[in-house]
């Protein structure tokens, strides 16, 4: 017979959402160690902002792993299976081996669907005959080694018009391998291009005028509103379709550093949860769901229209814990979310200009100067000091 569980708050995730919201329930509240679960099958927890350097052949790869053990707070409990079935309308929650975990609040933090097998013959080929992605630990080696043995040629860096995470890491590790390709001098016979699904190199204005400055200093050419659909790796060919014409280009490359297209996590999609497009649809200010109360998502798998990153969890994980411990007290809700987000953009080795914004676009710098400007000591902190604040810091429900 199934195992039925019950606890004051399920927590679907043990990404930086859902163990930053586990942690800062845990630390506000004594009376809920032992009644909060974290739902998650994954045996290994990694910090992929440091994959764009270790893509850039500036870090090691295994310096991004922890054991998920290490890291669930203590007080909750960690079941390591994979969820099936959402039925809000029950307070339930049913796992892939048929466990049932009924909750009083549920907190869906289940991260975005890589969807690689959408570019037709990428599965057969990532990772070696120089096509390479950041975005996935097996993988990311795969693309220093691309840029280390690249001897001129075309390289060619894709973005999806698809929401991603991260969405500045496709361009990040365009403006590494350049740097990289004049150190080995092999620039002046390099052609490098940018194809993005979408319409220009950056959303917010501000930030864009500066990395249109940087495409240009360094002789990228861009190609935009082109997705790529198909690889050949035989011929050694991408063919890229127009996001609105649907006319198909062909482009040969020697080297390719793809992101994949991502969605929602297809249990998401198909359950009541789903909103438009399939992501958990839920108030942007409050994250609790538009039609079930004891209901909230955040992250990358909810439709906040903000970019998906790790500092709009930071800034999400207060707001989300803060709402869950009213719903459990009876209490109004009363913490709101702006839509900051933030967009290390590394634009070469030991420069980078730090993009912070909210909903409106507006820039919401933290810093006394102009973070558009590339800079050596924002470089430091992407590199050295926000993982440290990400491990022992948002992680531990500390900030």
């Amino acid at each position: 017979m199934p195992q039925q569980l019950h606890y004051a708050v399920a927590i679907v995730g043990a990404g930086s959402a859902g163990l930053s919201v586990a942690a800062r329930l845990l630390r506000a509240s004594a009376a809920l160690h032992g009644s909060v679960v974290i739902i998650d099958p994954q045996a290994k927890h990694y910090y992929q902002p440091l994959w764009t350097l270790v893509g850039g052949g500036v870090m090691r790869k295994e310096v991004t792993e922890r054991d998920q053990q290490s890291l669930i707070p203590k007080g909750a409990d960690w079941l390591q299976e994979a969820v099936a079935h959402f039925r809000p309308d029950e307070n339930r929650i049913v796992t892939s081996t048929g466990t049932v975990i009924r909750y009083d609040v549920l907190v869906v933090a289940a991260g975005i669907q890589v969807d690689w097998e959408r570019i037709k013959g990428l599965k057969e080929c990532i990772g070696r005959e120089g096509v390479c992605s950041n975005y996935d630990y097996r993988y990311v080696d795969s693309t220093w080694r691309s840029i280390r043995e690249f001897r001129g040629g075309t390289a060619i860096f894709t973005q999806p018009n698809t929401p991603i995470k991260c969405g500045g890491a496709p361009q990040k590790i365009m403006y590494l391998a350049d740097d990289a390709f004049r150190r080995s001098g092999i620039r002046g016979k390099t052609d490098i291009i940018f194809a993005s699904g979408n319409a220009s190199i950056f959303a917010v204005p501000k930030y864009a005028a500066a990395l249109d400055k940087v495409v240009e200093r360094k002789g990228i050419t861009a190609k935009y509103k082109r997705n790529l659909v198909e690889i050949d790796s035989a011929k050694r060919e991408a063919v890229f379709e127009h996001v609105d014409s649907k006319e198909r280009e062909t482009l040969r490359y020697d080297m390719i550093h793809v992101v994949p297209p991502m969605s929602a996590p297809s249990f998401i999609r198909d359950s009541p949860l789903a909103g438009p497009g399939g992501w958990a649809e839920v108030d942007k200010h409050t994250m609790r769901h538009v039609r079930f109360a004891n209901v909230f998502a955040l992250g990358d798998c909810s439709n906040l229209p903000t970019s998906k990153t790790g500092a709009a969890i930071r800034k999400q994980a207060p707001v989300a814990a803060r709402n869950v411990l009213n719903v459990l007290g009876g209490q109004p809700l009363d913490a709101s979310y702006d839509g900051y987000t933030s967009c290390p953009l590394v634009t070469g080795y030991n420069r980078l200009i730090l993009a912070e914004f909210d909903y409106d676009l507006t820039p919401r710098e933290t810093f006394p100067f102009d973070q558009s400007k590339e800079r050596y000591s924002m470089y430091v902190l992407k590199k050295d000091l926000l993982p440290k604040l990400y491990w022992h810091g948002m992680l531990k429900g500390r900030m």
